[in-house]
C-alpha cells in the first residue's frame, strides 16, 4: 500500500487513492507531476471512458456500409458512386457552463477536426442544446452566449450549420447541455487513419502556438460543477476558427499529395491524447522533446505543454524524407510546424524537455490498464411512482387554447431565431434547410444527398431512460426518413449526470441497452459517439439525456420531400396509430403542470415498416409533403406543416371510438407521420400502408388562411405564427 498523497493533488487531475495505489503498482514506483497529469487525463471519465466502457460494448457497430466504427476520430459509411460520409457528435457541456461562447465555438471547432482529421472535407454542422428556462437571467445569458458561439465559429470557418434541436427545462439550469456534430465527405479510398507508425517517423506539431488555456480540460468534464467551477475557467479553450480554416486546407492537400502516414488532432487532453491514442492505434511508441514545442506563453513547463487543451493544433506523422514537402504546404497555409518527437517501437510515452526525461510509461498503462468502475444502479422508486401516475384531464384547458399555448411554449415554438444567426447556405449545398425534420446536402457531381438530424427527449429519459432511449433512435429515424432519406447509421451522445449515484447509473445503463437495441432492431449501426458524465451542479444532476445524430441517404434529391404542405387542394393523410398516450408529454408539462406517467411506447418493427412505407411511396413521388408526429402530438404537427408552408388545412376525420379527444390532438404516440398528396394519388398511399398492414387515415384538405380540426380547433394562421414566433422571446 502507497502512502496517501494528497487528496487536493488527486482532485486536480480527477483520480481516487485507489487508482493512485494502481498507478504505483503498475508503473514499479510513484509516478513523478508530470506522470501523474498524463494518467489524470488519460484514465478520466472523458478520455478513458472508465465508467461506460463496459456499457458501451452492447452497441451494434457493424453493417454493410460501414467504414469505420468506434475508436477512431470519426466514424464513415459508405454513400455509394465512391463517396463516404465522416461523422461525430461530442459535448462542451461544462466549458459552455463557465464561458458559454468559447466554450461552444470551441466545441464546434473540436468536432470538425475530427472530421478533417480523417481526411473528410467538412459539409455541415447541427447542435444539441439544453438549458433551464428562460426567464432566469443566468440561463439566457448561457443561451445567448452559446449560440452565439456556435455561430460565431460555424460562419468563421465557412461550413453551413444546417440543424439541431433545442429544449428548456428546470434541471439544465447552470447545467446547459451543449452537443456539437459534424459531417464531411471523402473519397471512400482516402480515408486517413490516426496511427503513429513507422520507427523513424517524425512527429510534427502544426497550428496554433501552445498557451495555458485549456489545461485539466479533460479532468474538468469528469467531475461534477459546483461553487468553484468559476475557478476553473482557464480549464475553457480559446478557439480561432480563421486559423482552423487554414488548418482544414493544409491537411486537405497533405492528403491529395500523399504526404502524410497518419494525422491527430489536439483535442481533449492536448497532446497527451493525441500522442498516447495514435501511438497506440499504430502499435508504436513515441518519443517526444516538448523544447520544440512552439509557446505563446513563457515559463510553460512539461505539464502544461502536455495538458493544454489550445485549440487548432495537429499532430502529423511524417516520413523523414517527405519533410521538406510538408513544410511547403503548411508554408502556403503560413502555418509552421515544429518537429517535436519521432514514432518508436518501444511501446512507450517517453516526453522529454531537451536532455532531462519529464515522463516515461509504457502506453498500455495509459490506454489497455484503464481502471473499469462498476457502480451500483438502482431505479429510484420515486420515478418509479411518477411513471405510474395516470394524466388526469379534469383542469385541462380547451383544445384551441392548448394549441396556442403549446405553439408559445419554448420546447415547440419556432428556432427561426436561433438558426437564422448560422450561415446555412454557405458552400451552397444545402437543399432542406433549418425548421423541418432534417436537413438535407447534396453530394456535389451525383444526384444523391444526405440527410441529418439530431434527437432526444430527457422527459421521456427522466420517467422511462431505456423507452426514452429507443424513442430518441427511433425519432432520429423518422425525422431523415421524412426527408425521403433512408437511414444508414447513428453518432450518439450520452449525457448523464454523477454515475456515482446509484439512479444514475441505472439511467445510464437503461438508455445504452434501450437505445442498443432500438439500433439493432432498425437495422442501423452507432459508428462514432461521446459520453458526457458529472453532469451535475451542486449536487443536482441533469436528467439523462442521450442524444442520437443521424444520418440518411437519398438516391436522388430531386425526390426529397419537407415538411410543408405544397399545394392547396392536397389531401392530408395521417399514418400511423394514435393511442391514449399523455405521458411524458409536452402537453402534460405545458398544459397541465405535470411531469408523469409512461412515455409512449414504441415497437421498432413497426417504425420499421411504417418508415418502409413512406420511403416507397416517397421514390414512387406520391407524396407532396411528409412531417414525423412527435413533440406535441398531431395537432402541433398539423400546425407546423401549415406555418412551414403558409397554407391552412381542414381537417375532419379524426379516428374516433378510442382515445380522449386530447390525446388524439395532442398525445405523441410513435410511428406516424402526416403525409400530403394530390388527390389523384390518395388511393397509391392508403394501399402502400395497407400492404405493410399499416393504419392510415385521409383526414383532410390543404388550403386557405386557416387551421381547422374538428369542432373544437378553428384559427388563423396569423395567430398561429404570433404564438411559435415568439416562443424563443
Amino acid at each position: 500500500m502507497t502512502a496517501a498523497i494528497d487528496p487536493g493533488l488527486l482532485s486536480e487531475v480527477a483520480l481516487n487513492q485507489d487508482e493512485y495505489d494502481l498507478i504505483v503498482k503498475l508503473l514499479g514506483r510513484e509516478p513523478n507531476h508530470v506522470e501523474l497529469g498524463i494518467f489524470g487525463a488519460m484514465w478520466s471519465e472523458h478520455c478513458g471512458y472508465k465508467t461506460s466502457k463496459p456499457l458501451l460494448k452492447n452497441f451494434p457497430t457493424s453493417g454493410p456500409g460501414v467504414l469505420q466504427g468506434p475508436g477512431e476520430n470519426a466514424g464513415a459509411v459508405d454513400v455509394g458512386e465512391g463517396w463516404a460520409v465522416v461523422f461525430k457528435i461530442e459535448s462542451h457541456n461544462h466549458p459552455s457552463a463557465i464561458e458559454p461562447h468559447a466554450g461552444a465555438a470551441t466545441g464546434v471547432g473540436g468536432i470538425l477536426r475530427d472530421i478533417f482529421t480523417m481526411g473528410a472535407f467538412p459539409i455541415a454542422t447541427l447542435d444539441s442544446l439544453r438549458f433551464g428556462p428562460l426567464d432566469n437571467p443566468r440561463n439566457r445569458h448561457l443561451f445567448g452566449g452559446v449560440v452565439s458561439g456556435i455561430g460565431d465559429y460555424g460562419n468563421c470557418f465557412g461550413v453551413p450549420t444546417v440543424g439541431g434541436e433545442i429544449y428548456f427545462e428546470d434541471c439544465y439550469t447552470e447545467n446547459p447541455l451543449v452537443n456539437a456534430m459534424a459531417v464531411g465527405l471523402i473519397r471512400r479510398d482516402r480515408l486517413m487513419l490516426a496511427k503513429a507508425e513507422g520507427p523513424g517517423n517524425l512527429v510534427m506539431l502544426v497550428g496554433a502556438d501552445t498557451g495555458r488555456d485549456g489545461i485539466h480540460g479533460a479532468t474538468f468534464a469528469s467531475v461534477e460543477l459546483g461553487a468553484d467551477s468559476e475557478s476553473r475557467r482557464p480549464a475553457v479553450q480559446v478557439g480561432n476558427p480563421f486559423l482552423e480554416k487554414l488548418l482544414m486546407e493544409a491537411c486537405m492537400q497533405l492528403i491529395k499529395e500523399d504526404l502524410v502516414v497518419g494525422m491527430q488532432d489536439l483535442g481533449a487532453a492536448g497532446l497527451t491524447s493525441s500522442a498516447v491514442e495514435s501511438a497506440s492505434r499504430g502499435g508504436a511508441g513515441i518519443d517526444l522533446d516538448i523544447a520544440e514545442v512552439s509557446r505563446r506563453e513563457q515559463g510553460m513547463g512539461a505539464y502544461e505543454v502536455m495538458l493544454s487543451e489550445s485549440q487548432e493544433r495537429m499532430l502529423i506523422i511524417v516520413e523523414p524524407d517527405r519533410k521538406n514537402d510538408v513544410d511547403r504546404v503548411f508554408r502556403r497555409f503560413d502555418l509552421h510546424a515544429d518537429v517535436i518527437g519521432e514514432v518508436t517501437d518501444s511501446g512507450r510515452l517517453v516526453v522529454r524537455d531537451g536532455d532531462r526525461v519529464e515522463a516515461d510509461i509504457p502506453l498500455p498503462l495509459l490506454v489497455d490498464e484503464v481502471p473499469l468502475r462498476h457502480p451500483e444502479g438502482a431505479a429510484p422508486p420515486e420515478r418509479l411512482r411518477l411513471r405510474e401516475q395516470v394524466i388526469d384531464l379534469s383542469d385541462a384547458p380547451g383544445h384551441q387554447d392548448a394549441l396556442l399555448r403549446l405553439l408559445a411554449s419554448a420546447n415547440l415554438g419556432s428556432r427561426a431565431a436561433v438558426f437564422r444567426t448560422y450561415d446555412h447556405q454557405v458552400q451552397n449545398n444545402t437543399v432542406v434547410l433549418p425548421g423541418g425534420d432534417a436537413a438535407v446536402v447534396r453530394i456535389k457531381g451525383t444526384r444523391r444527398g444526405i440527410a441529418l438530424s439530431t434527437d432526444g427527449n430527457g422527459r421521456y429519459c427522466y420517467l422511462d431512460p431505456r423507452a426514452g432511449a429507443a424513442i430518441a433512435v427511433a425519432e432520429a429515424a423518422r425525422n431523415v426518413v421524412a426527408t425521403g432519406a433512408r437511414p444508414l447509421a447513428i453518432t450518439d451522445c450520452l449525457n448523464f449526470g454523477n454515475p456515482e449515484k446509484p439512479e444514475v447509473f441505472w439511467e445510464l445503463r437503461e438508455s445504452v441497452e434501450g437505445m442498443a437495441e432500438a439500433c439493432r432492431q432498425l437495422g442501423v449501426p452507432v459508428v462514432s459517439g461521446n459520453v458526457s458524465l458529472y453532469n451535475d451542479t451542486s449536487g443536482v444532476s441533469v436528467w439523462p439525456s442521450p442524444v442520437v445524430g443521424m444520418v440518411g441517404l437519398i438516391e436522388d434529391i430531386d425526390r426529397r420531400l419537407e415538411a410543408g404542405f405544397r399545394s392547396a387542394g392536397d389531401v392530408v393523410v395521417l399514418i400511423g396509430e394514435s393511442r391514449d398516450e399523455l405521458g411524458g408529454s409536452e402537453y402534460a408539462k405545458t398544459c397541465l403542470g405535470v411531469v408523469a406517467g409512461r412515455p409512449p411506447a414504441v415497437d421498432m418493427e413497426l417504425e420499421r415498416q411504417t418508415n418502409g412505407a413512406i420511403l416507397e411511396l416517397a421514390a414512387d413521388g406520391a407524396l407532396a409533403s411528409a412531417h414525423d408526429v412527435s413533440d406535441g402530438g398531431l395537432a402541433i404537427a398539423l400546425a407546423e406543416c401549415c406555418l412551414l408552408s403558409d397554407l391552412g388545412a381542414a381537417i375532419d376525420a379524426l379516428p374516433g371510438g378510442g382515445p380522449p379527444e386530447a390525446a388524439l390532438l395532442f398525445g405523441e404516440s410513435q410511428a406516424r407521420y402526416v403525409v400530403s398528396c394530390p388527390a389523384d394519388r390518395v388511393d397509391d398511399v392508403l394501399a402502400t400502408c395497407r400492404r405493410s398492414d399499416l393504419h392510415a387515415t385521409a383526414i383532410g384538405t390543404v388550403g386557405g388562411d386557416r387551421l381547422v380540426i374538428g369542432g373544437t380547433i378553428g384559427v388563423e394562421l396569423a395567430a398561429l405564427r404570433e404564438a411559435w414566433e415568439t416562443a424563443l422571446g
